[in-house]
């Protein structure tokens, strides 16, 4: 299963964030307007990931919820026809709740820096160096540790959990019925 090392913390001066991914990846970001459907499942955490005119991708990832950066597993599944995809999914699991972002993408060999938008939460930055075969964890770590610096991230901004996961705290441990939460 691909694995990669991630980090998530809460930002405040998104233009200087901005700059210095911009000056790491040495290209614009790429925008994009993302929905994730998170279904209940017994182990990890399931969504499908909708943006428009791409195909949908179902992603299934595990990871420890701790602040810094932690070792993720996943899979993706890509689908040409993602809304009966969720239909299906929707039927059979139920819907845990969904994620609407506008994500800020920059990449550099090895690395993926968002910068996201959530409605209802707020601006969030996070950091995925994926891991080759057989890679070692821990050097990447250290990487994540490094960026986290350069960006000027403090302890205490770190998250640990998912964007599902914060949403159902705010909205008292539950997601409203038809699983969406909007401002």
């Amino acid at each position: 299963m691909p694995r990669n090392i991630e980090l998530k913390a809460r930002i405040q001066a998104t233009a200087a964030v901005h700059a210095t991914a911009a000056e790491i990846s040495q290209a614009p970001a790429e925008v994009l307007e993302q929905t994730d459907t998170f279904f209940p499942v017994p182990q990890g955490r399931l969504k499908l990931r909708e943006i428009p005119d791409q195909p949908g991708e179902l992603i299934f990832y595990e990871r420890q919820d701790m602040p810094g950066p932690c070792a993720s597993s996943y899979r993706i599944y890509r689908s040409d026809a993602p809304r009966e995809l969720r239909d299906i999914l929707a039927g059979s699991l139920g819907v845990r709740g969904i994620v609407r972002k506008t994500r800020h993408l920059y990449r550099t060999e090895g690395l993926r820096i968002h910068i996201d938008d959530v409605e209802g939460l707020g601006t969030y930055f996070e950091i995925e160096i994926l891991l080759g075969p057989g890679e070692e964890a821990a050097e990447a770590q250290e990487r994540a540790d490094a960026l986290a610096a350069r960006f000027d991230i403090a302890s205490d901004d770190l998250v640990d959990v998912a964007y599902i996961d914060l949403l159902e705290e705010a909205a008292g441990g539950g997601l409203p019925e038809s699983g969406s939460v909007s401002s």
